[in-house]
């Protein structure tokens, strides 16, 4: 009966792929001549609030149909999007986007300057409430920050229209990274006369969006397990566009995912677990390079005596960031090019004023040493006064994450007696909460770039930080920190090297407890190409995608 419960439920989500909007072999190519691309998927979408959006899915489909005034072209170089040009002035402060004349949302009205103001004011509201106002800050757009705490009307946000096409943007002081950061998803336009006239509808169904990217979303539901991509006839490049439809599938079960793949239901797919190697040698397989650095965050400063657990003593916290190890995680859980971490900053993020990637010159921090976390625990046992201490490790309850948290327990507990490891899973949200809340002990948890310059992890530790989870505090990092924000060092070579230091002071204090970067594996359909893949920002950008069957 089991078996037979397994086959009905797959035959089940084949008829589901079917029927609503993934493509057999024989009807992905219509009698029109239609280009088909077909995509599964393991999480729903939720929200597609260019201003809201967080989750990698959602940005990626952000950016494949609303589109910022620069994208990223397949080096990773920013590329004038909807904005056609720009100059900058000589103190680096101000910033003018002239708005191409062929740019257009998908009910027929123009793009605008003003679409842009709007949606930078409604990004750095708070009433808005957006995770990704402090992208505003970063970016030192003028009183981002003022406005972010409420201090500011969000009227005197350094934004304005000069005329419908002439964007202006003032800035605190000179960003060098600033035009990378425009290619993010948060930094896209919103037409004012339309989220108006849908209200607190907007982003919420395919019904309740425009479009000036080059796709617009003809089918989805909040939370429906099928969404659907079509080619953008108005979009001002539509004719470099040579796939005419995506349709992607929600389908949670890896096994399921790829007999749906085996069976030409689909194109492109994620793998995970045990089905990485058993594809690895087969057409189409592909490992992609990730910049998600995935860590233990120790609570140093916990709000409540219920969470204090000697995490505090450094002594400690380094015998943990030393005592697993991280190429059994990489090579025998995960099994997907993640490789290990040691270090804070990940591999291919920025490359430095040298044309260097910044960890081809940096050094590496906490790499497993089982021998010296034993020493380092002595010690923090005459410290802390005990022989030991009992840390509840925080996870999500998602992937692969679970048989990392219990091999994560074997080792600290095997390697460092005394050391007792209680182990407690929670939803993503929940987890995330729990952290910010600072309602924890040891949380496992990742980080992705939101831009290519160190400080897209390096601001997260500065005191008082939103992601400090740990409560650290550094003055000497913080002023580096800070000087690194607001170009206060003589050059770039200096600011560099800074940031290498700031990574030190981290790394030598034990503020988390680096494990692997994140890598990944896909099936990609043979005769599909285009398929560009970035370790920083948008993951997966679908506008150069063609296929052949």
């Amino acid at each position: 009966m089991k078996k037979l419960r397994v086959f009905l439920a797959l035959m089940m989500a084949l008829v589901m792929l079917t029927s609503c909007g993934g493509q057999s072999d024989d009807t992905s190519e219509s009698d029109s001549g239609k280009k088909v691309l077909n995509v599964g998927r393991m999480t729903e979408l939720f929200d597609m609030d260019s201003c809201i959006a967080t989750e990698s899915d959602c940005l990626e489909m952000v950016s494949a149909i609303v589109e910022p005034l620069y994208y990223c072209d397949t080096n990773g170089v920013p590329t004038p999007g909807l904005a056609e040009s720009n100059e900058v002035s000589a103190d680096g402060k101000t910033w003018t986007f002239h708005i191409r004349e062929n740019a257009n949302w998908s009910n027929g009205t123009p793009v605008t300057a003003n679409d842009f103001v709007f949606a930078w004011k409604r990004l750095v509201d708070p009433a808005t409430a957006a995770e990704y106002a402090f992208i505003a800050e970063v970016a030192a757009i003028k009183n981002a920050s003022p406005i972010i705490a409420g201090e500011m009307d969000k009227e005197q946000l350094g934004v304005s229209a000069k005329d419908d096409k002439t964007f202006v943007v003032e800035l605190e002081n000179p960003v060098p990274f600033f035009l990378n950061l425009m290619t993010f998803p948060s930094f896209c336009p919103i037409n004012q006369e339309f989220y108006e006239s849908v209200g607190d509808q907007y982003a919420l169904g395919a019904e309740n969006m425009i479009f000036c990217g080059p796709f617009i979303m003809s089918a989805w539901e909040v939370g429906g397990n099928t969404y659907q991509l079509q080619k953008n006839p108005d979009y001002y490049n539509a004719d470099a566009i040579k796939i005419d439809e995506i349709n992607f599938q929600i389908i949670k079960d890896v096994q399921q995912t790829m007999l749906a793949y085996e069976n030409g239901q689909l194109d492109y797919v994620r793998l995970s677990g045990d089905l990485i190697s058993k594809y690895q040698d087969t057409p189409g397989f592909t490992r992609i390079e990730e910049g998600y650095l995935w860590y233990l965050s120790p609570n140093l400063n916990p709000k409540s005596d219920e969470f204090k657990t000697g995490l505090e003593n450094v002594n400690l916290r380094k015998a943990i960031a030393l005592s697993y190890d991280k190429e059994a995680i990489c090579n025998e859980i995960l099994k997907d090019g993640s490789v290990p971490a040691d270090f804070a900053i990940p591999f291919k993020l920025a490359v430095g004023p040298d044309g260097k990637d910044f960890r081809e010159t940096a050094n590496t921090y906490l790499a497993t040493d089982k021998e010296k976390a034993k020493e380092y625990w002595e010690q923090a046992k005459k410290e802390l006064g005990t022989d030991s201490v009992t840390i509840e490790l925080l996870f999500d309850d998602s992937e692969s994450t679970p048989l990392i948290a219990q091999y994560l327990q074997s080792e600290i507990e095997s390697n460092l007696p005394g050391v007792k490891i209680e182990l407690k899973s929670q939803p993503k949200k929940s987890r995330m909460e729990l952290m910010q809340n600072r309602e924890y002990e040891l949380g496992l948890s990742r980080w992705g770039p939101d831009y290519a310059d160190p400080l897209t992890y390096l601001d997260m530790w500065i005191t008082g930080g939103t992601y400090n989870y740990g409560e650290w505090s550094n003055s000497e990092y913080d002023s580096i920190i800070e000087k690194a924000k607001i170009g206060d060092y003589p050059d770039a070579n200096a600011r560099w090297e800074a940031l290498k230091k700031a990574e030190q002071l981290a790394m030598d204090d034990a503020v988390v407890f680096p494990v692997y970067q994140k890598g990944s594996a896909v099936m990609l359909r043979p005769g599909l190409t285009g398929m560009t893949f970035f370790p920083v920002g948008v993951g997966t950008i679908y506008t150069n995608v063609d296929i052949e069957r």
